[in-house]
């Protein structure tokens, strides 16, 4: 295992942000592709492309937003900035960015709207760089919250995060925006990190909270107000159905770490890419995707 944060080669970040929200965006370099929605709320763009039965082998671009539905325009400047640069899948004389997307909610600001727009966009792929990837508040972490089951008041500030796992010459990353109803804990210990807060300054531990009843009433009040989001990435040589697979086991990454996960105000989206040549057994890489995920989102709360 190792903090530094590695990228197969190819692969990009951009990060592009105002005051209140932030978009991130992977640039793939014709990466191999896969998928898992987990959570009860998602807002998403073309994931059904990445799926394993789909006929499409490559993704160009994958981007993590906040601004709820409306985030999802980030990915229009993506696009424009593929389509500039003739990356894309190839029709005749016309080139066509596939570009897959999912949105967190962070519209805290009260009477008004922020969102990552096209323009938004387009200067997060523009930005884009393997060196020095920055985590913390900024892109799809800028305006992200954990625990608003209490109200705003009570939260934490949210955040990117990234961590990498290697075994041999193989490695895998992951990227994670952490946006969640449930608290983030350490996995290793179970300590809690970051979550809901009494007025006291204690945790409230929302996991036992919601399992003795006491805050039923505002789970449901919390519908599609949260959500994590990211990206598992390796530089192992798997193909779609596998890097599927992969997408898939990252979420026990985030099970471990934020608790409880997947629940219907969550619309948990994973996302994974191949890009490498490297080999080792499917299970080894699927357990370090795992690990990577849960070690990203407790970093995106320790930034």
């Amino acid at each position: 295992m190792n903090d530094t944060v590695l990228l197969p080669d190819g692969i990009k970040i951009g990060h592009a942000q105002d005051d209140y929200t932030g978009v991130t965006c992977i640039l793939t370099d014709y990466a191999v592709g896969g998928v898992s929605v987990r959570g009860g709320a998602p807002g998403t763009r073309e994931t059904d492309m990445l799926r394993a039965e789909k006929s499409q082998g490559f993704v160009n671009a994958v981007v993590l937003s906040g601004g709820s539905a409306y985030g999802l325009e980030a990915a229009c400047g993506v696009m424009d900035y593929l389509r500039e640069n003739n990356i894309g899948f190839k029709a005749g004389d016309k080139v066509v960015p596939l570009v897959a997307q999912a949105i967190l909610y962070d519209l805290n600001t009260p009477n008004e709207y922020h969102y990552p727009d096209k323009a938004m966009g387009y200067a997060a792929a523009k930005c884009a760089t393997a060196d020095n990837v920055a985590f913390g508040n900024v892109g799809a972490g800028k305006g992200a919250t954990i625990g608003k089951i209490l109200g705003a008041f009570g939260a934490c500030k949210g955040g990117i995060g990234g961590a990498t796992c290697k075994f041999g010459d193989v490695f895998v990353t992951a990227v994670i925006a952490v946006n969640a109803l449930g608290d983030v804990c350490d996995h290793t210990t179970g300590k809690i990190l970051a979550g809901a807060r009494l007025p006291n300054g204690q945790f409230l531990n929302t996991m036992q909270a919601l399992t003795n009843g006491t805050l039923e009433q505002m789970f449901k009040m919390q519908a599609g107000t949260n959500t994590t989001i990211g990206c598992v990435m390796t530089n192992a040589k798997l193909d779609k159905v596998q890097v599927n697979k992969l997408a898939a086991v990252a979420h026990d990454g985030l099970a471990m770490s934020i608790r409880p996960v997947h629940t219907d105000a969550d619309g948990d989206t994973l996302f994974a890419l191949s890009k490498g040549d490297k080999t080792a057994d499917l299970n080894i890489i699927m357990a370090l995707a795992a690990e990577a995920t849960a070690r990203a989102v407790e970093n995106s709360v320790k930034l």
